[in-house]
């Protein structure tokens, strides 16, 4: 049987500790958080919308609570935050009020990045934004350089790229935008600049990165086109954006972790309800495939313009692949616990193209590569990624989170299938985006 406690200690961080024991399955049916990606989007254009925007399924990390917060300080209503319905009556496009105070996104680089190109196309206001330790170390140049070339005056540490950041802001000019990296939170705060600025605002990407704005701001009635064939995506401005109803699906990177622990430990099968299966976020599923996850579509759907399915997944010999290229933008936020896989995959599993992570809320690849390495893995930490030679077990030990949500839980995963007792240090975490994830371990653990 598996034992799953948590114990407090001091300054509010807490120890996960994971006993392991013969005879471990995982079953059940189960559902995840809502997507955090959608649910930041939900907020951000329900308070810049005129009318009311109703939100169903919304996650309640700390990180949409960021967002929340930092709306609401810009005159936005929005009611408690809770997973039944949020009820958002929007402020109408480019009327947010100057807040009296800093803006603080906590730990969410989506919030502080989405939302400087909101603020930054806010002629006559000024804003002062800022963050957690962790995201005030976190590169913003990548969205401030873009906006500058709008016309955006933005300041900030290191040459205007570390927060906290000023902004006063300005009438902005269209741009086409060149991406050097596909990214969702880039492209999405150059379109959201768009928004007020007139004529049309183009962002090209290397690759396609995740398309949950594009979708959602073509609900709320922005005049939106999309070429595929470049990984453009244009936005016309001035809008006018109309509240909408929006019900939030359960959030594929949180079901990852299920999705891994199901394979790797013997003779479990888990259902995971209600899950997004946008195409621009399925990687995880494409890279489960390749390595011969057990793992079944079923009951698939579409909610509120996005597509949604329960996800089977039974254990299975897993087997190494690579794991680059255009697949990465697809998975980036699923790595972490793909790496977890690869542990127990027979075979040498190669990540590359994916330097993105050492920029997370931590340098993703380094940490992953130490830790599991204190568990007894076989890891090779590259520039850009991990080679990681599969097939010899691990035993549990003392490892550490780095106060990163994605790091906890793919390790409390690893811990599943170690043998002995794997304590996990700042293992709160993981509430960023997963408030119920301990809860949920200990309902799936069986013994037989």
């Amino acid at each position: 049987m598996s034992v799953v406690t948590t114990q407090e200690t001091t300054n509010r961080q807490q120890n996960l500790i994971i006993k392991t024991a013969a005879g471990l399955s995982l079953q059940g049916r189960i559902r995840v958080p809502g997507d955090k990606s959608i649910s930041h989007r939900a907020l951000m254009l329900g308070a810049i919308a005129s009318g009311e925007t109703r939100i169903q399924g919304l996650l309640l990390g700390e990180d949409p609570r960021s967002t929340a917060s930092c709306f609401q300080a810009l005159g936005a209503e929005i009611s408690e935050l809770n997973t039944e319905l949020v009820i958002v009556k929007g402020i109408g496009l480019g009327q947010l009020q100057e807040p009296v105070d800093v803006l603080n996104a906590g730990n969410s680089g989506t919030t502080l990045r989405l939302m400087l190109g909101i603020l930054a196309s806010h002629p006559g206001r000024f804003f002062t934004v800022t963050g957690d330790h962790s995201l005030r170390s976190r590169p913003m140049s990548r969205v401030v350089k873009p906006l500058q070339q709008m016309g955006a005056q933005i300041w900030g540490r290191k040459e205007n790229s570390l927060a906290p950041l000023a902004i006063q802001g300005q009438t902005l000019q269209p741009i086409h935008y060149n991406s050097p990296i596909a990214s969702a939170q880039v492209k999405s705060c150059i379109l959201l600049a768009g928004l007020m600025t007139a004529g049309e605002t183009t962002v090209t990407e290397p690759a396609l990165s995740r398309d949950h704005s594009e979708r959602m701001l073509q609900a709320f009635g922005a005049q939106l086109s999309v070429d595929p064939e470049t990984h453009s995506v244009t936005v016309t401005g001035s809008a006018q954006l109309q509240g909408q109803s929006v019900i939030v699906p359960g959030d594929i990177s949180s079901a990852a972790f299920w999705l891994v622990a199901a394979a790797i430990v013997p003779d479990s099968e888990l259902i995971i309800e209600n899950v997004g299966v946008n195409p621009t976020r399925t990687g995880i599923l494409e890279a489960l495939s390749m390595m011969n996850a057990d793992v079944q579509l079923e009951n698939q759907r579409l909610v509120a313009g996005e597509p949604v399915a329960d996800l089977r997944v039974r254990s299975s010999q897993l087997k190494s692949c690579t794991i680059a290229g255009d697949l990465i933008p697809r998975l980036i936020d699923e790595i972490p616990i793909l790496a977890v896989a690869a542990v127990f995959a027979q075979g040498t599993t190669v990540i590359r193209d994916a330097a993105e992570l050492r920029v997370k809320e931590s340098d993703r690849i380094a940490v992953m590569a130490n830790q599991l390495q204190r568990m007894g893995a076989k890891v090779t930490e590259l520039p850009d990624g991990l080679e990681i030679v599969g097939g010899t077990p691990l035993t549990g030990t003392d490892v550490d989170s780095h106060t990163d949500h994605r790091i906890a839980m793919s390790l409390a995963i690893a811990a599943l299938n170690s043998a002995g007792t794997t304590t996990i240090n700042r293992a709160e975490a993981a509430a960023i985006s997963y408030p119920d994830f301990v809860p949920t371990l200990e309902q799936v653990c069986c013994s037989t």
